[in-house]
């Protein structure tokens, strides 16, 4: 997927030898976390929105040459790894850079969300399903195969999140009936953290469980 269409090039990048002033007022009259700053056109780092309160307005932008950031993507990054990246260093901005370490210009977050809401993961018709598993024991391949041998197709999925050892899978599937692949992922001793409301494995449990209460009060 191409996201350099998305390059902002009206946003301003300010040289190491300018004043801290204008990089203040840049903050102020924007909700940008970062900017970048470069020596001789070359990108040196960019400086944080949360470091503003450091900044003396009277100042040179060198002064201030400790607290620059390594923070980039280039024009080749993929943009998942451009997502990545956003949440990493939890920005809103990133600098992109050309093969000669150049800013030529910025991604915004709220233009490559956007390209990832467009993709057929959010527009295709279907139902999403979050799975969880050892990190040691799950695995891509296993999750479509589980998907496909109940005849059904699987959209696309990715890792959301991974503590204790545990990761946790959001998958869409195309079809909006979940419940006999919801009973395969517990087969193969996956926890359904969210699926479908229908769920006949919970319906069957409560059912049972209200027949228990009845026949323990006969």
């Amino acid at each position: 997927m191409n996201i350099q269409s998305h390059i902002i090039t009206t946003l301003p990048i300010f040289a190491l030898e300018g004043s801290m002033k204008d990089v203040v007022k840049f903050f102020k009259d924007t909700t940008h976390s970062h900017v970048a700053i470069v020596a001789q056109e070359k990108f040196l780092g960019v400086l944080a929105e949360n470091d503003m309160e450091l900044f003396n307005i009277s100042t040179k932008i060198e002064d201030y040459k400790y607290s620059l950031e390594s923070v980039f993507v280039t024009k080749e990054t993929s943009w998942l790894d451009v997502l990545e990246s956003f949440a990493r260093n939890e920005a809103n901005i990133l600098p992109v850079l050309d093969e000669n370490s150049q800013v030529i210009g910025y991604y915004l977050l709220t233009d490559i969300v956007s390209v990832f809401i467009d993709t057929p993961f959010f527009t295709e018709p279907g139902g999403i399903l979050v799975v969880a598993k050892g990190i040691k024991d799950y695995s891509f391949s296993e999750i479509a195969q589980i998907v496909e041998s109940n005849n059904a197709k699987l959209i696309g999925g990715f890792i959301t999140d991974s503590k204790n050892d545990v990761i946790q899978v959001t998958i869409k599937i195309g079809s909006s009936n979940l419940n006999d692949i919801i009973q395969t992922f517990r087969r193969y001793n996956y926890s359904i953290l969210y699926g479908n409301n229908d769920d006949q494995f919970l319906e069957d449990l409560k059912e049972r469980s209200d027949y228990l209460t009845k026949y323990l009060n006969v």
